[in-house]
């Protein structure tokens, strides 16, 4: 017969070790034990964003030498060819892939996840995630585009949808006194994934690679392996905390903010109101504006300033020789740890932030700024100034990751706590309208105009403008953002009836710390933090290291 103690854990039979009452925190349970659980999904599912490293390698992977075009191969026969090399463009679906099956994922299983709880859906993820990337080996092995498709892009986007949206309700529910940074820390790690991920996969390929390989399948393998390994220790660390517990001492601030609601809006109501929406085509156009200029980071990097990041700037794109090549996609793949470092910084930043300005503020400064440097990042390449054009670009990741951890602040506010990890999970079907957006945009506008005779240098300057449009239209959503209409509150006995459930008990919900205090940086915290914090530390190293090449 199972029994509840104290601190709101179930004991007894029937609790398997993957199931939501095992992970139950007990009285003494240190409550920032959870951030870096968190971090271990995060950092290895965010290598996502580091996947731009492996298209100009690929796009060489049967001509070893230089590129084996086939002109008049259409994107269906792409996907079955063994004797032809990948466009770039087609491999960059993969960020389509990796997006659109990241909302889906997130929408479809959120509700799921709610109930399990976060690790068993961690468990899922790093199987996706990790055999994805293993399936995707393979297909680059056969050279067979569907295959990598399949495994990093299908498998391992339900992967990054599960992995993704695990941690943010346990961590919003932890930190009430502090909603935005929790959702900082709780989405950080996959901005900074591809910080770690991409100079890693760099110094793999240039491992792997031989005379009759580029490297790149292996080194997808190998990152597999350590991806699951790594994920699989963070799954193990969650705890979700006790129904009805809050920080020892704290109560919710006695002054009310129409913009923070205390109410809650039921999963199935969400979706039927305005500010869900509007939120929505803020998430997408926000997203939709940064996510295509990352899929793209390292060639854009290489093809607008080219011999000047090897101190040539007289040498153009099509003049580097290969020697030359492999150095600038070096610093290339700092370009985009870089931008991975802004990301992460950001995520944490501009989510704290927002607890103080708030969250309608915090988007409004996304907007703004953004718009302003989208359209003065053409004038920054012309004039050839590496630092204001990467400057830029890291400002605006910061801003972009700023906004994946601010909205599930921002949906907190608006529908309370009790369903806003499965309400996060479907608004990141916004995330997946934008996968195809932003690579869509980016990356047929490029082709484009390479077929138009522009040259590689201006590749990207009515990109930039297109950006900007988008930018405009997120900040009119914004600005009609206004607080829920309480005929969509939950009454506070159906929300007690819900907690009641989620305790299995039918005693009222106890509020409380139960021995759970606020926790802080003891031994086992602090060598948690050092476990993430040492690749996080390396990400960071090779991350500046290459950046003092690019200037």
């Amino acid at each position: 017969m199972a029994t509840i103690e104290s601190a709101g854990t179930v004991s007894g039979a029937g609790v398997g070790i993957l199931d939501r009452e095992h992970t139950i925190a007990k009285a003494g349970f240190n409550r920032w034990l959870v951030p870096p659980a968190a971090l271990c999904i995060h950092l290895c599912i965010g290598m996502a964003y580091g996947f731009s490293v492996f298209w100009l390698p690929l796009s060489r992977a049967v001509g070893l030498t230089a590129t084996k075009a086939c002109p008049d191969m259409s994107l269906w026969q792409e996907l079955f060819t063994t004797t032809c090399d990948w466009r770039v463009a087609s491999m960059g679906w993969m960020f389509t892939l990796f997006f659109v099956l990241l909302g889906v994922s997130a929408a479809i299983w959120g509700g799921w996840l709610e109930r399990v709880g976060p690790r068993k859906a961690g468990v899922v993820a790093a199987l996706c995630w990790g055999g994805g990337l293993l399936i995707g080996a393979f297909g680059v092995y056969v050279h067979q585009l569907w295959i990598m498709w399949l495994g990093a892009g299908v498998i391992g986007g339900v992967g990054l949808g599960l992995g993704y949206i695990s941690p943010v309700s346990t961590l919003i529910k932890w930190f009430p006194d502090h909603r935005g940074m929790a959702t900082g820390f709780a989405i950080a790690g996959f901005g900074g994934g591809a910080m770690i991920g991409a100079p890693l996969a760099n110094l793999l390929i240039n491992y792997y690679k031989t005379p009759t390989s580029v490297g790149v399948w292996e080194t997808f393998a190998t990152m597999g392996v350590i991806y699951f390994v790594f994920m699989m220790i963070g799954v193990f660390a969650y705890r979700v905390s006790p129904v009805g517990w809050q920080p020892e001492g704290w109560t919710a601030p006695a002054k009310a903010n129409a913009m923070i609601s205390k109410n809650n809006v039921h999963l199935k109501d969400a979706h039927k109101t305005p500010q869900f929406w509007l939120i929505w085509w803020v998430l997408c156009l926000n997203v939709s504006a940064g996510i295509g200029v990352i899929g793209m980071a390292s060639p854009m990097l290489q093809e607008i300033f080219a011999g000047s990041l090897i101190g040539q700037p007289a040498v153009k794109f099509a003049q580097l020789t290969a020697e030359q090549r492999v150095t600038i996609a070096g610093i290339a793949a700092g370009f985009a740890g870089m931008l991975s470092l802004f990301n992460i910084g950001g995520r944490v930043f501009w989510a704290s932030l927002s607890d103080y300005i708030g969250r309608k503020n915090t988007y409004y400064c996304f907007f703004l700024l953004g718009i302003a440097l989208y359209a003065l990042a053409p004038t920054f390449a012309n004039m050839g100034s590496k630092l204001l054009f990467v400057g830029a670009f890291c400002i605006i990741l910061s801003m972009y990751g700023g906004g994946f951890a601010t909205v599930p602040a921002y949906l907190a506010d608006m529908f309370g706590t009790q369903f806003v990890g499965a309400i996060h999970g479907r608004l990141l079907t916004a995330w997946s309208t934008a996968g195809i957006i932003g690579p869509v945009v980016v990356n047929y506008i490029r082709e484009f105009q390479l077929a138009a005779g522009v040259s590689r240098d201006h590749l990207y300057d009515t990109t930039m403008y297109i950006l900007c449009a988008m930018l405009i239209a997120g900040l009119i959503c914004n600005y009609l953002i206004k607080p829920v209409d309480p005929k969509w509150h939950m009454s506070a006995e159906a929300v007690a009836k819900l907690q009641a459930a989620s305790a299995k008990s039918d005693a009222a919900v106890q509020h409380g710390s139960f021995g759970i205090g606020r926790g802080g940086l003891d031994t086992k915290a602090a060598l948690f933090w050092a476990f993430v914090g040492i690749p996080l530390a390396w990400g960071v190293w090779k991350t500046l290291e290459s950046a003092i090449k690019i200037f």
